[in-house]
């Protein structure tokens, strides 16, 4: 793999490369002499590994406007999605209530929702609008007289579609709800204030802002307390919620990626919403294409379109060879179905599998861009010139 140029990479939402300024920060934690100390040990060698803990926490609750004793460390915005809505559902309801969702969330809500449903919970699971957004006033109208929590993404991983989320965090705070918002492709890309959004658990994760894999945190509201029961237990540690010794050089590259995302936000936006001009340009001359998502409504460095007339296997192993992207999120590729996303949409299933995810982020240049729009272009051509359906599509009579 080594001696093969690798294609183009525009997955920035399944990962973001680490940036070496992260990678330098946490090999100074990975020496013999300096960060390998439990930072839950009462010595030399374990304050000075949970002051750089301490350092960690207060950059990444700087970046959202939370407290550092909000911040519970876990190993990514999987666990702290699951320690969120099962936390929540087992303190505020350990004898059965109503969640709330949406059927575009990620995996790591809908599977764990499924899981509360054979506990005995009942959960509502609404559908987005065509451009993948939930509006306020569906959350409103879903609520009941047991719900106990709405948990809905902020940015949606697929389509890039924006969701309301301080329209939803008044009616939820108006009607006692709790709101659990994943936040891993919004935090450190767009402004995130966890008071205003009247936000009460936040789920983030350090490899989708240049940070390494293997890091996460929750933010979990102190005042008034949200309230979470741990799933972890072991220690007590993270003040009770989440068990288990510390990777310091993790937490503290996690800090750091988040330091930079602050400095660097309006810097990085500008440069994504230039190369996404340049990307829907030009793929907007490709016959047919479909966005799935309203510009005005997704972020800019997320794109989904589909290719009517196209296999959806052979387009995404084609175009692979020079453009590294998706067909749909990255933890549902191994099942090899259509995304589940898209379909929820509205989008049949073919139409689900002729689709592609571009996402691009910090590192990204022009020549990235013409890549993927060079090798889109000619790989779309190519297989609709092999496909039936597309020439009885070309042929077929103009309605005037």
């Amino acid at each position: 793999m080594r001696d093969m140029p690798l294609p183009a990479y525009l997955d920035y939402a399944a990962t973001t490369p680490l940036d070496r300024r992260v990678a330098e920060v946490m090999r100074e934690w990975l020496g013999e002499r300096t960060g390998f100390g439990n930072a839950a040990s009462d010595h030399a060698w374990g304050r000075t590994a949970a002051a750089a803990v301490a350092r960690a926490r207060e950059q990444v609750a700087a970046l959202i406007g939370a407290e550092p004793r909000e911040i519970v460390w876990t190993s990514g915005a999987t666990e702290a999605d699951n320690l969120a809505i099962r936390g929540a559902v087992r303190f505020h309801a350990p004898d059965g209530g109503h969640v709330v969702t949406a059927r575009t969330e990620h995996r790591a809500v809908l599977d764990t929702c499924r899981a509360l449903e054979s506990e005995g919970i009942r959960v509502t699971r609404l559908v987005p609008d065509r451009g993948s957004v939930i509006r306020p006033e569906q959350v409103r109208r879903a609520l009941e007289a047991d719900t106990v929590l709405v948990s809905l993404m902020h940015v949606n991983n697929e389509t890039g579609a924006v969701q309301d989320i301080a329209g939803i965090g008044e009616i939820c705070r108006e009607a006692g709800v709790r709101l659990h918002v994943d936040a891993a492709q919004s935090a450190g890309k767009l402004p995130l204030d966890v008071r205003r959004l009247a936000v009460d658990y936040m789920a983030l994760s350090a490899h989708k802002v240049y940070g390494p894999k293997g890091a996460g945190a929750l933010y979990v509201r102190q005042r008034p307390r949200a309230g979470l029961a741990p799933l972890i237990h072991g220690g007590g540690h993270e003040r009770g919620m989440r068990s288990g010794t510390l990777a310091t050089h993790q937490v503290v590259g996690m800090g750091e990626a988040f330091r930079i995302a602050a400095r660097e936000m309006q810097n990085d936006r500008r440069h994504a919403e230039a190369l996404m001009q340049r990307l829907q340009d030009g793929l907007g001359g490709i016959e047919a294409i479909r966005f799935n998502a309203a510009a005005d409504e997704r972020v800019p460095w997320i794109l989904n379109c589909t290719f009517p007339g196209v296999g959806g296997e052979s387009l995404l192993a084609e175009v692979s060879r020079g453009i590294a992207v998706a067909s749909g999120a990255a933890c549902s590729s191994a099942t090899r179905e259509p995304s589940y996303v898209l379909r929820a949409l509205g989008l049949a299933d073919h139409e689900a599998e002729s689709s592609l995810r571009y996402s691009l982020g910090r590192f990204s240049s022009r020549e990235d861009i013409d890549t993927a729009v060079t090798e889109t272009m000619r790989v779309v051509a190519r297989l609709r010139a092999l496909s039936p359906l597309w020439e009885a599509r070309e042929h077929a009579p103009r309605v005037q």
